[in-house]
């Protein structure tokens, strides 16, 4: 396998997009950044947690870092969880009771890690509290309660962001640079696969849990939304929950996008892969340093020629693998929406892109129940 830059197009690409990813993907919570923010007179961003177990202790620590945010409260109903970060964050007051958190006039804004189905309540209430927030993926269970929080945001005049992490991760935005730039020509198709043994859940299927994923970052991917979901799955653990699912997405431009979920699979995978008609790439989020490869390849059709043999032409050229830096794309999601509410900024992960992944979803889940029909993504769906 070939790894030089010998094809100057290739050449271009590792310096143009290097520096497009390096400048669109600000680095967060660094120890400069946390000693800035100790001296630092400008005012920073009063936080409350809710959800501080298996992922919520990484959004704490993230936002405990993150430059120009204060985090004031951590919120857990296990008491042993509460006791681990009273010891790890001293300086943030620690409960079991959301009403301690929205009751404080001082907290600017809310962070929400908890279970799927509590996503609406809890952010119902700390917007109607005067909080922003920060939600964790999915925004809901249902399109009209999606609906129904950007709404609410909207009348409270608040921010409302969704935790569709891979939107940050720099591999996906060199992905996306690529795409914009047409460096792989006109794309094709997208198929992800998402696989583990584990973790199962007995409170939402693969689709709703492994999914948001994916669809987030296809959709960010095409800058478009699917016209029809089909989904074909089946549960073997649980009744009416399903392990595995493998959907397809198309787009009202012809292009089409497959998905692979599964916690009953006996790999790790987490690979997403893009095919166009100049060149081709893959993202392995698995692989530790070399998570980008550039295929310079390429097939063709030339129907005035005769012979089919001859009017197929595929082209095979070198395989690049970039140098992508590896800022944690938590550090940029939550630097992202500590900034996006201290100075105005638009947030990149908004309720409409919530809305977005949740008709899909809930598409797919339609589509599952028909037996794999395809279900419309209908942008007034509720």
């Amino acid at each position: 396998m070939a790894l030089g830059l010998i094809n100057p197009f290739l050449s271009a690409i590792k310096h143009g997009l290097r520096t497009a990813v390096a400048t669109d993907a600000p680095v967060a919570g660094t120890s400069a950044d946390i000693a800035a923010k100790s001296t630092s007179k400008t005012r920073h961003l009063r936080l409350g947690l809710i959800g501080a177990g298996r992922w919520g202790q990484h959004l704490v620590r993230n936002f405990a870092t993150a430059n120009r945010c204060r985090l004031r409260w951590i919120c857990d109903y296990d008491q042993q969880i509460r006791q681990r970060m009273a010891k790890l964050y001293p300086d943030a007051d620690v409960t079991a009771e959301v009403a301690d958190l929205l009751a404080d006039p001082d907290l600017d804004a809310v962070a929400i890690a908890t279970d799927a189905a509590s996503h609406v309540p809890l952010a119902s209430r700390s917007l109607e509290a005067g909080k922003h927030v920060y939600c964790e993926k999915p925004l809901a269970l249902a399109v009209s309660d999606a609906v129904a929080l950007s709404t609410l945001a909207d009348r409270c005049n608040r921010r409302l962001m969704v935790g569709h992490l891979l939107e940050y991760h720099p591999c996906v935005r060199y992905l996306r640079n690529m795409i914009q730039q047409g460096h792989l020509g006109q794309v094709y198709y997208i198929y992800s696969q998402r696989l583990n043994l584990g973790v199962v859940r007995n409170d939402e299927n693969a689709w709703w849990s492994l999914a948001p994923h994916d669809i987030s970052v296809i959709c960010h991917l095409f800058d478009s939304e699917p016209v029809t979901v089909a989904a074909t799955g089946r549960y073997f653990l649980q009744p009416q929950i399903e392990d595995i699912v493998f959907a397809t997405l198309a787009f009202s431009d012809g292009r089409l996008a497959n998905i692979h979920v599964s916690w009953l699979d006996p790999h790790k995978i987490r690979k997403l892969t893009v095919v166009g008609s100049g060149r081709m790439v893959s993202f392995d989020d698995m692989e530790a340093s070399e998570k980008i490869r550039i295929y310079d390849k390429s097939a063709s059709y030339h129907p005035q020629v005769g012979n089919f043999a001859e009017a197929i032409t595929l082209r095979t050229g070198d395989v690049l693998i970039p140098k992508v830096e590896q800022t944690e794309p938590l550090k940029i999601e939550v630097q992202h929406f500590v900034d996006a509410i201290l100075d105005g900024k638009p947030i990149q992960t908004d309720a409409a892109d919530g809305l977005r992944v949740v008709r899909v979803l809930q598409a797919g889940s339609e589509s599952l129940r028909s037996g794999g029909q395809p279900v419309e993504v209908s942008p007034e769906q509720t």
